[in-house]
């Protein structure tokens, strides 16, 4: 602080020793530092500042340590079913297996059946007188008739089981010449025919075919000429007509089917 000379000079003693006072403490005092005011001039605290701006981030921080295995928790409710998949692609066959053990032998089972069906009859004594052409030979005597097949009233052979069939005929001859047919169903299957000449014994004559029938078919002895009738039966020599199932093609049965 400067103070012109001329004012000094106007200044009375009670106004000039304070500003001397005041000049002394000025110069023998140590020079202040920048920004700092003496204790003797302390003024009152500034209005706050404005908040800086913010801060660049700061490099990552190192990774922690692992830390302690925890106990295992309990174990969860079971979750719901998932829907099935797509079928994958099927794989190739495999090689065969070795053959397994030998099963235990199973319990006996039932016999089968096979079907039959067989007769044979000849002619009586009382038959022996000349027939009818177109009638059929009724052999009368029944050998053999288990199943009822052959009916002796008619001379007729109805066929229950179907398939294949044998039937011969064998006559004795005497008295006249003989032929007749073996018919199925009215038509001829097969024909015989023996001479007689007048011979003191009786000759014979026979025959026989194989025939496919079917259930209702029927099979004869039938008298093929007027003139040829010399069937003849007696207690030393007979005439016969026998006929038998040789296989069957039922479809039912056990064995044949």
């Amino acid at each position: 602080m400067l103070v012109s000379f001329n004012r000094l000079k106007a200044m009375t003693p009670l106004q000039f020793w304070p500003l001397l006072l005041l000049i002394s403490l000025v110069h023998y005092s140590n020079p202040l530092d920048d920004n700092k005011i003496p204790n003797l001039c302390t003024g009152s605290p500034g209005i706050p500042g404005s908040p800086g701006l913010h801060g660049s981030p700061g490099q990552p921080g190192r990774d922690g340590r692992d830390g302690r295995d925890a106990q295992p928790g309990e174990k969860g409710e079971r979750g719901d079913r998932g829907e099935p998949g797509q079928s994958g692609i099927r794989g190739l066959t495999g090689d065969r297996g070795d053959p397994g053990e030998k099963g235990e032998k199973g319990s006996p089972g039932e016999c089968a059946v096979a079907p039959k069906s067989a007769f044979s009859a000849k002619l009586s004594e009382a038959r022996t007188t000349p027939l009818a052409v177109g009638d059929a030979v009724r052999f009368d005597k029944i050998v053999l008739n288990e199943q009822g097949d052959y009916n002796p009233e008619t001379g007729r052979f109805t066929c229950r089981v179907p398939g294949v069939y044998y039937f011969a005929v064998h006559a004795t001859v005497y008295r006249s010449s003989l032929q007749f047919d073996l018919m199925k169903n009215g038509h001829t299957v097969a024909s015989y025919f023996q001479i007689f000449g007048n011979w003191s014994k009786p000759a014979s004559l026979s025959g026989g075919t194989l025939m496919h029938l079917i259930p209702g078919d029927q099979v004869w002895v039938q008298m093929a000429l007027g003139e040829y009738t010399g069937f003849y039966s007696s207690s030393k020599t007979d005439s016969t007509f026998t006929g038998f199932l040789v296989y069957s093609d039922w479809k039912n049965s056990a064995v044949f089917a």
